[in-house]
């Protein structure tokens, strides 16, 4: 049988590869690092995470993202099981050593007897012909600009691009605890979790107020020609632009202190009990490696000038005397506007013997790329063994980002989603968790009907 060709070996890439594999059919993943880099990778690994460690919330009875965690879990993601095996301590969430999760993705790719991993760069659309006629491209938000440039011919107009955030990673023996204390939100703990599973740094008024002064006074990165007039996209926002929006923006964003007391300050009633109080703000560190050793500053995606970034975030109370892995930065994601290129299976209406898979087509986050790489590679695995593969329901979460982004979502008006249960046909009754339930249990069931 003759392969199937990807190109990208990201989070999309690799799930559509190990897919592909399993089906029986054998498949050539081209990527180009380390031949090529690119401004945010730091390894030659498979499947690197480029920002946060985080998969975000593992709860499938009451949250979307932890729905879609379940259903790529029950399609044997190979994601999923790497994010599964290297997990760190994150509450509600689904967080990863992540150069265990990437070593753990490469090496069972490499192993595996149908996957032949070509390390090249490609820098053009490949054309129907007999050796590529069955492609999937998942080259991610940093497509290199030879790529890019003959993705935007073949479509015909220009891509969209927005900017990625990265926030800045914390060496743990560094922060303060005599000010900081360990404690998750409300207290809530997930698997491999304590209550405690994240670091916190409360701040007062005024010492709020100058934080966000300096912040936005601090300079900051100058963009190049090209990326002047990029967007934004909302759920990776600087922690900069954030503040412009208004003093109070942080507090009611990544800095906002509900759920969280601070033992440090706590009064002392007549009885000697201590009395905690919700400070102004919090600001708070995730564990970003198995040791434990490491801490991103979560929501603190930043484009200031190295130097300046330092200064500011050593105003936090705690990290005075931070040191810091790796300091923030940005780089470009670039995506199709899928609604007016792509079918229902993923492929390039004018060219369909290309499929895009990953954030290239307009989804935003790890698990959603990732689901948009599983499908992929499922489609692409029917078609070459001349079967058909159904859609999942329209209900289901993979259903209904496959639905959101290959025709319902609006073209003109197309940007990055998060998978979340206003893609999903409306239930009939329910409010609050209850309707939450509703959507879940529905998506469950109609889920297994698929895969059967």
């Amino acid at each position: 049988m003759k392969p199937i060709h990807i190109i990208g070996g990201g989070l999309a890439g690799s799930e559509a590869a190990w897919q592909i594999a399993q089906a029986g059919i054998p498949v050539i993943l081209h990527e180009m690092r380390p031949i090529r880099g690119t401004e945010a990778h730091q390894t030659d690994s498979l499947a690197e995470l480029v920002c946060s460690n985080s998969f975000r919330s593992d709860d499938s009875d009451y949250n979307a993202v932890g729905l879609l965690h379940d259903e790529m879990r029950r399609c044997g993601s190979i994601i999923m099981a790497a994010a599964d095996k290297n997990q760190v301590p994150a509450g509600g969430a689904l967080a990863v050593d992540r150069h265990g999760f990437s070593a753990a993705v490469t090496a069972q790719l490499e192993s595996h007897p149908l996957v032949t991993l070509a390390r090249e760069e490609i820098t053009a659309l490949p054309d129907a012909s007999d050796d590529m006629d069955n492609v999937i491209i998942a080259t991610g938000p940093l497509t290199s600009g030879a790529l890019a440039e003959s993705i935007r011919a073949a479509t015909g107009i220009e891509s969209l691009a927005f900017f990625d955030a990265i926030a800045p990673i914390v060496y743990r023996e560094s922060i303060d605890m005599s000010k900081a204390w360990m404690q998750s939100r409300y207290d809530k703990t997930g698997p491999g979790g304590t209550g405690s599973d994240y670091i916190n740094c409360a701040m007062d008024k005024d010492q709020y107020e100058n934080f966000v002064r300096e912040l936005i006074a601090a300079p900051k990165t100058d963009f190049k020609e090209w990326e002047k007039n990029t967007p934004y996209f909302d759920g990776c926002l600087p922690i900069e632009i954030m503040a412009e929006r208004g003093i109070d923006t942080l507090r009611h964003g990544p800095m906002k202190p509900v759920g969280l007391t601070n033992p440090h300050t706590a009064p002392v009633d007549e009885n000697g009990n201590k009395k905690f109080q919700r400070s102004h703000a919090v600001v708070q560190l995730r564990q970003d490696n198995a040791l434990g050793t490491l801490y991103n500053l979560v929501g603190f995606q930043t484009k200031m000038k190295y130097a300046d970034q330092t200064r500011v975030l050593r105003m936090i109370p705690g990290l005075e005397n931070a040191e810091f892995a790796r300091l923030g930065g940005l780089h470009r994601n670039t995506f199709l506007n899928s609604p007016k290129l792509l079918d229902s299976e993923l492929r390039l209406k004018s060219q369909p013997h290309l499929r895009f898979a990953g954030q290239v087509t307009g989804v935003e986050g790890y698990v959603e790329s990732t689901a948009m790489g599983l499908l992929a590679g499922q489609f692409a695995a029917a078609e070459r063994k001349g079967t058909l593969r159904g859609h999942p329901a329209r209900t289901t979460a993979m259903g209904a980002l496959l639905a959101h982004v290959t025709g319902e979502a609006n073209a003109e008006t197309f940007q990055p989603m998060n998978v979340n249960f206003g893609l999903f046909p409306l239930v009939d009754s329910g409010k609050g968790r209850d309707r939450k339930l509703l959507y879940t249990e529905r998506a469950k069931k109609d889920f297994n009907a698929w895969l059967s």
